[in-house]
């Protein structure tokens, strides 16, 4: 008789390296939540990122005829009220070389909605794991103006990640293209496993602007001051957004796309920091967004995207440690604890001042 102690031994090895894999997930995941909150929620009054943005509402309608299999949640030419905010990270001064962003969320409400979606300018990220983010966020270092400067040394993947993601100067929010980066689960109405990304263009065909050029991309990539002589408003971005509105609607298009699972996937296809192949999943409309009025400073500040408020089916994949690409989103998913904790603190202290237009830049 074969001896099957191996494969046992091996199955047992097996069980217990995911059992400590998923340990270690939860307690960073835990641990970093607290830190935030306590640090940056509770003290600082602030968010997680991106603090430095402006909010609209409006609408969103689902496309008639989608081309892919479909989800019931995005049943065709339905109608829902909508929320976005638009952001930078880091920096409070909208002249910086900094990511932009678009958070989504599908009700006219400051936290409760069925679906919200965070997207950021840039197809690939700067970290691809819970453990690459961290050590992302211990290089940060923030010198007037430049910061990450040993972690780009030691990664060139955060250096790519960060020239493809940060624009310069950009005329406008509404022109700039969005990526959700990271994947989510897809099960469609056929139950088949599939998995999406998400991106937001411009509903009309315009060419995006703040792309860095040739002169960005020798600089070094940590220095993301504003260039010298510069005269835009620290607040250029969000004053000319308002304009923008005031003037008419402000529409973009909601794209996917969709990757079938299959069992001998790479898992590079979870990895953040690559970008799908355009050609073998191509981008396809799921609706179209309509901004119509924009939001004051208070209700802006005040509104909570979270990736709980995501329907069945639409959610985030599973993660089995802090090494995996799929712990980015475990990690977003399960820190509300921060983002309540600042709006508690803001009813107690009150609402953090507004950015001033006349102040010390790169900060």
């Amino acid at each position: 008789m074969r001896s099957t102690g191996i494969p046992v031994l091996s199955s047992i090895h097996t069980a217990i390296h995911r059992f400590f894999g998923i340990l270690s997930l939860w307690i960073a995941t835990k641990a970093f939540t607290w830190a935030l909150t306590i640090f940056g929620s509770i003290m600082a009054r602030k968010k997680m990122s991106h603090n430095n943005g402006i909010g609209a509402t409006g609408s969103i309608r689902f496309v008639d005829n989608p081309e892919f299999p479909l989800h019931p949640f995005f049943e065709p030419g339905k109608v829902m009220p909508c929320r976005i905010r638009h952001a930078a990270a880091s920096f409070m001064d909208d002249a910086m070389r900094v990511v932009r962003s678009m958070s989504i969320k599908m009700a006219d409400t400051d936290y409760k909605s069925p679906m919200d979606i965070e997207l950021n300018t840039g197809e690939t990220a700067l970290f691809w794991s819970i453990a690459s983010f961290f050590r992302f966020a211990k290089y940060k270092k923030t010198r007037f103006g430049m910061q990450y400067e040993e972690y780009y040394r030691k990664y060139p993947t955060g250096v790519e990640g960060a020239q493809v993601g940060m624009r310069r100067n950009p005329t406008s929010f509404s022109n700039l293209k969005y990526y959700s980066q990271t994947p989510y689960l897809y099960k469609a109405e056929d139950n088949v496993k599939r998995y999406i990304k998400y991106r937001t263009i411009p509903a009309e065909p315009v060419p995006e602007t703040g792309l860095l050029d040739d002169y960005d991309m020798k600089i070094p990539t940590e220095n993301q001051r504003i260039l010298p002589g510069e005269t835009r408003s620290r607040n250029y971005l969000k004053d000319e957004y308002i304009e923008r509105l005031q003037q008419g609607p402000v529409k973009y298009k909601l794209q996917v796309q969709i990757h079938e699972a299959s069992d001998d996937d790479d898992e590079e296809i979870f990895n953040c920091c690559r970008k799908w192949d355009d050609a073998s999943h191509p981008w396809m409309d799921l609706a179209e967004i309509t901004m119509n009025k924009p939001l004051d400073w208070t209700e802006s500040t005040k509104m909570i995207f979270s990736m709980k408020n995501l329907p069945k089916g639409l959610g985030i994949i599973p993660s089995h440690s802090i090494y995996d690409y799929n712990s980015l989103n475990f990690l977003r998913k399960h820190s509300d604890l921060a983002r309540f904790a600042r709006l508690w603190t803001i009813k107690i202290f009150g609402m953090p001042s507004e950015i001033p237009d006349s102040e010390v830049r790169n900060c």
